[in-house]
């Protein structure tokens, strides 16, 4: 009853968990937040900026990268 706030957050952390790819052996696993730093930036820029409609390129590329490292997005 008085705490829907607290099983919403709970429920859209657990669906949004983090990706990362399957570690080389002997490093660190790599995660997704701090994979592509420069495109994120990028993206993240132009979104504050412009709005996520108006930014498709930058989150393609982006995307781009994250596939390129690895990631599944």
């Amino acid at each position: 009853m008085g705490n829907t706030t607290s099983v919403q957050a709970e429920a859209s952390d657990s669906a949004q968990k983090p990706a990362t790819t399957s570690p080389a052996p002997g490093s660190k696993p790599k995660k997704i937040c701090c994979a592509c730093p420069d495109t994120k930036k990028l993206r993240d820029d132009c979104i504050v900026q412009n709005g996520e409609d108006a930014c498709g390129k930058f989150i393609e590329a982006h995307l781009k990268c994250l596939r390129a490292e690895g990631f599944s997005v």
